[in-house]
């Protein structure tokens, strides 16, 4: 099913398996390519392919929110421990509270604290995980990311 395909209004959550890296790597380009366009392009497509086929999917516990109706990728969050990696939506389904049943999700399996980096130039990212009861405990000047674009640490506890 496309990940562009018009969204039910329903969703599901799954684990991510092997097979659905495609599907996230168009999610993670979409949203970023759409939220942050002042980030650099530093990888090519195929090579981000190859980060979440190789890094993401193996090595961090990845959910997957999908259409109920269609079956198409909505969006996903992957966790690494405490760290909440990656949360990206597509662009078109934004602010439909698909974001909060991700990180409810990724919640439930840490469920004492969780940590995540932000870019400071992400408004609403970061006042959806201040929404969210999340509060920053660290900026950075960028030298820690690959972009070099100042980021934020935000942490979470119960």
């Amino acid at each position: 099913m496309p990940s562009d395909a018009p969204f039910s209004g329903n969703v599901h959550l799954r684990a991510a398996e092997a097979g659905d890296a495609g599907a996230v790597t168009e999610v993670f380009l979409a949203s970023r390519t759409a939220t942050m366009p002042y980030l650099p392009r530093l990888h090519s497509d195929e090579a981000t392919l190859g980060w979440i086929t190789h890094v993401v999917l193996p090595d961090t516990r990845v959910w997957l929110a999908e259409d109920a109706g269609t079956g198409a990728l909505l969006g996903f969050a992957s966790l690494d421990g405490t760290l909440l990696d990656h949360l990206y939506l597509r662009p078109d389904v934004r602010r439909r509270g698909i974001g909060t049943l991700l990180l409810e999700a990724v919640r439930s399996a840490s469920p004492q604290e969780l940590s995540l980096h932000v870019f400071q130039k992400n408004t609403e990212a970061r006042a959806f995980y201040e929404r969210h009861g999340f509060v920053v405990v660290e900026t950075n000047d960028g030298s820690r990311n690959e972009e070099n674009e100042p980021d934020m640490t935000y942490r979470w506890t119960a």
